[in-house]
């Protein structure tokens, strides 16, 4: 009896916290499948304003789901994919794009990286020429720079002899 009574007591504790993270779901109805695709769609590359790196679909918070709202009302009012990302942009910036355009605010993002790789493949080619330039073989020397190489070598006295 006391075991059923404790995993009665765990079955109604999961429910109960099954239960908390449940989120609410948007329950909208559009005109059509092919406006809810569109919908959809804009808000999966909408950006929510206040949590920093979630689209308006998986972001739970309260703007997120305004904005979703908001989405899905212009779609069914008609207006294109366009004018919907312009309200948007005019509303909260660029910010709400997960890809930005390409305009004079946004060279240095879009460029950036290809003049990183640029400069980098100049340095790379850089360091290659100045390697090729050093020759790794030894120096030629003379006979006179080998006669005084030979003296020295006989001059001092070899491991085995030093006492």
């Amino acid at each position: 009896m006391k075991t059923l009574k404790i995993l009665a007591g765990f079955v109604a504790s999961l429910v109960l916290a099954f239960n908390v993270m449940a989120t609410p779901v948007d329950t909208y109805e559009f005109k059509s499948t092919d406006n809810q695709k569109r919908a959809l769609s804009l808000a999966h590359e909408l950006r929510c304003p206040q949590c920093q790196n979630q689209n308006l679909i998986d972001s739970n918070s309260p703007v997120a789901q305004d904005l979703r709202l908001e989405v899905y009302t212009m779609v069914d009012e008609g207006k294109s994919d366009a004018e919907i990302v312009d309200f948007m942009t005019s509303r909260y910036g660029d910010f709400v794009l997960y890809k930005p355009r390409l305009d004079p605010k946004t060279y240095i993002l879009w460029l950036g990286p290809f003049v990183l790789m640029l400069i980098a493949l100049y340095v790379a080619l850089v360091v290659v020429r100045k390697q090729r330039g050093k020759s790794t073989a030894a120096p030629e020397m003379s006979e006179a720079e080998r006669e005084e190489l030979e003296a020295l070598l006989k001059s001092k006295p070899s491991e085995g002899e030093k006492s």
